[in-house]
C-alpha cells in the first residue's frame, strides 16, 4: 500500500496529516508513505522528524493585494505553478501511489489534480469553517472531501458527498487531567484559571487586551491569570508594571512568551481567550473549554471568523471581532463569564459535543478505504 500526502505552509495543515499518516503506519507498518511539500516552509522540518519520506516540489501562493511589487511576484508564481504541475506528476509516476490526500496549504493543488488526472484516487480534508480557495477547486475533482466542521459543506461543491472527520488533537491534550494539571500550575481550586494567547509569534490584539484585563483585575486573587505574549509580545510584562502590576508580588499571575505543555495548561483552564485558528478550536471542543474568540482580520478569506461562528452558533464560544474591539466590550465579555459559573459551564457543555474524538482514525479510515479501491 503506498500513500502520498500533500501538506504545507502551517502547522494547520501539516499537523492533522502527520496524525493521519502516523494512525496509518501503527495500524499498517508495512505501508509506503511519502509527503510532498516545499523546501522552505515548516514541512521541511515537521515531516523528516515524524519520520516519513519527503519530497519538494516549487510553488508559492499569490498575493492578493495589488501593487506593483506582488503583481512581479504573481507572476512569478503563475510561472511557478505551471512549473509545479509537471513536478507533481513526475513523483507521482516515480512513486506510484494507491491514494493521494490533501490537506492544504499551496502544495495541495498541483499534486491532488495531477493525481486526478492520473486517475489515481483523492482525499482532501479542510480544517476551516470557510475553505480555501485551493479546496474549494479540488473539492470537485477529490473522490472523498473531509471536512473539520459541518458548515465549510456550504461553501463547497464536491464530486461525492462531504463526510465531517473533525480535526486530530494529540494524544496528551486528551489525556491530561484538569484537577492534576491545576495543582502541578499552582492554581487553587476556587480560582478561574483564564489562559490567554495568540500563538507562538503573539496577537497584538489579544496582547493588548489582557494588558488591560490583568491591571483591572489583577488583585483579585479568585481570577488566576495564566498569559502568553508570543515572540512580539515581549513589552507585555513592562505594560503590566506601567500600569501598577506587581508582576514579582502577584501570585496568580504568570506571564510566558509562550506555552510548551498546552496539554497541562488547557486541561487546567475555566476559560480561554484567543484566535480561531482551527487547531486550537479544535482542542476547545476536544477538552470541553469556555471561550472569548478574538478572530485574526489578517487571514484568507477571513475564515477565523467563519471558524468561531461555527461555535457561536451552537452557543460554544463568545466572540469579539478586532473592529468592533473597545476595552468596555472586552471588560463586559470578561466579567460576565469570569462571574457567571452556569454559561461558562454551558459553553464547555456545548463545545465538547461538537468534537470529533476520534478524528485521526476517521480520516486514516476514509484513506485506506480508498487506497484498497486501487
Amino acid at each position: 500500500m503506498k500513500i502520498l500526502f500533500a501538506a504545507g505552509g502551517t502547522g494547520g495543515h501539516i499537523n492533522p496529516a502527520l496524525a493521519a499518516a502516523g494512525d496509518i503506519r501503527e495500524r499498517f507498518p508495512d505501508a509506503e508513505i511519502l509527503f510532498v511539500g516545499t523546501e522552505n516552509k515548516m514541512e521541511a522540518k515537521l515531516v523528516p522528524a515524524a519520520g516519513f519520506a519527503f519530497e519538494t516540489i516549487d510553488i508559492d501562493g499569490f498575493y492578493r493585494q495589488l501593487t506593483l511589487e506582488n503583481i512581479k511576484r504573481d507572476v512569478q508564481t503563475l510561472s511557478k505553478l505551471m512549473h509545479a504541475s509537471s513536478q507533481a506528476k513526475k513523483i507521482l509516476q516515480k512513486f506510484q501511489p494507491d491514494v493521494v490526500v490533501g490537506f492544504g496549504g499551496y502544495v495541495s493543488g498541483p499534486v491532488v489534480r495531477a493525481a486526478a488526472k492520473l486517475g489515481i484516487p483523492t482525499a482532501i480534508h479542510e480544517q476551516n469553517a470557510y475553505p480555501g480557495v485551493t479546496n474549494k477547486l479540488l473539492a470537485k475533482k477529490a473522490d472523498c472531501v473531509m471536512l473539520n466542521v459541518e458548515k465549510a459543506a456550504q461553501f463547497l461543491q464536491c464530486k461525492n458527498p462531504p463526510v465531517v472527520t473533525g480535526l486530530p488533537v494529540r494524544g496528551e491534550m486528551l489525556r491530561a487531567d484538569r484537577d492534576v494539571s491545576r495543582a502541578e500550575l499552582g492554581v487553587k481550586d476556587d480560582q478561574v484559571l483564564v489562559l490567554s494567547m495568540g500563538g507562538s509569534l503573539g496577537a497584538e490584539a489579544i496582547n493588548n487586551a489582557m494588558v488591560e484585563l490583568i491591571a483591572a483585575h489583577w488583585q483579585d486573587t479568585s481570577i488566576y491569570f495564566l498569559h502568553a505574549t508570543g515572540q512580539y509580545g515581549l513589552w507585555v510584562p513592562e505594560q503590566l508594571e506601567a500600569r501598577g502590576v506587581d508582576l514579582k508580588q502577584a501570585k496568580n499571575i504568570e506571564i510566558r512568551e509562550y506555552i510548551n505543555d498546552m496539554d497541562r495548561c488547557m486541561s487546567a483552564a475555566d476559560l480561554v481567550i484567543c484566535r480561531a485558528g482551527a487547531s486550537s478550536l479544535s482542542e476547545l471542543e476536544a477538552l470541553g473549554k469556555a471561550s472569548i474568540l478574538i478572530p485574526s482580520p489578517n487571514v484568507a478569506e477571513n475564515h477565523q471568523y467563519h471558524n468561531a461562528m461555527a461555535l457561536v452558533e451552537r452557543d460554544a464560544a463568545a466572540i469579539l471581532e478586532e473592529k468592533a474591539y473597545t476595552p468596555e466590550a472586552m471588560e463586559a465579555l470578561f466579567t460576565d463569564l469570569v462571574r457567571d459559573g452556569e454559561k461558562r459551564a454551558r459553553f464547555a457543555v456545548n463545545a465538547k459535543a461538537m468534537a470529533v474524538a476520534d478524528a485521526k482514525r476517521q480520516i486514516a479510515d476514509r484513506i485506506l478505504s480508498l487506497a484498497k479501491i486501487h
